[in-house]
C-alpha cells in the first residue's frame, strides 16, 4: 500500500466515524519532526578516530606532542587510550567537518591512504550520526619507519 492509498484510507475511515488514535501523527507526517536531536562534538571525534584507525597503513594519530602525551597516558594503570587523538571536528545541526592528523606506515602510498581514510570516516560518521560530512581534511604529520619501535640495545663505545 502506498502512502497516497494510506492517506485516502485514513480520510475514508475518518468520514465514517471516529478513528482510533485520532490526534496522533498522521501517516504522511514523519515521526522525527517532533523534537530536536543534537550530537556532541566528542561523539563525532570518537567515530572518526575509530574509523581512521581501522584503515590499514595508519600507524598512529596526532602530532608529535599529542602522541607523546598519549603514550604516557596509555602506560598509566587504569588509563584508557584516547581514540579521538588527532581528530578535530566542527559539528552543526546537519553537517560536520573533520580534520585528521595521522602517521603513516613507511611504504604506504599517501594519496591512496588518504582516500581510504576519507571514505571510511565519511561512511562511519554519516551512517552512525546521520550528519552530512562536508569535508575530511587529512594532515600526514609523520611516517613510521621499520624498527622505530624497537629498543636501542646496542652497546655504547664509551664506558
Amino acid at each position: 500500500m502506498t502512502a497516497t492509498q494510506e492517506k485516502t484510507l485514513v480520510h475514508r475511515e475518518h468520514a465514517a466515524g471516529p478513528v482510533p488514535g485520532a490526534g496522533r501523527t498522521q501517516v504522511d507526517e514523519p515521526g522525527g519532526t517532533h523534537g530536536r536531536t543534537s550530537i556532541a562534538d566528542t561523539v563525532v571525534v570518537k567515530i572518526a578516530g575509530r574509523a581512521t584507525r581501522e584503515v590499514p597503513g595508519v600507524h598512529d594519530m596526532g602530532g608529535g606532542l599529542s602522541r607523546t602525551l598519549g603514550a604516557v597516558r596509555d602506560r598509566v594503570p587504569g588509563g584508557r587510550p584516547n581514540v579521538g587523538r588527532g581528530v578535530k571536528v566542527e559539528v552543526g545541526e546537519r553537517q560536520a567537518a573533520i580534520d585528521v592528523e595521522l602517521v603513516v606506515e613507511y611504504g604506504v602510498p599517501v594519496p591512496d591512504l588518504a582516500r581510504d581514510v576519507r571514505e571510511n570516516v565519511i561512511a562511519a560518521v554519516e551512517r552512525i550520526t546521520g550528519l552530512e560530512v562536508v569535508e575530511v581534511n587529512i594532515a600526514v604529520t609523520d611516517v613510521h619507519l621499520p624498527g622505530d619501535d624497537e629498543d636501542d640495545t646496542t652497546e655504547t663505545r664509551v664506558a
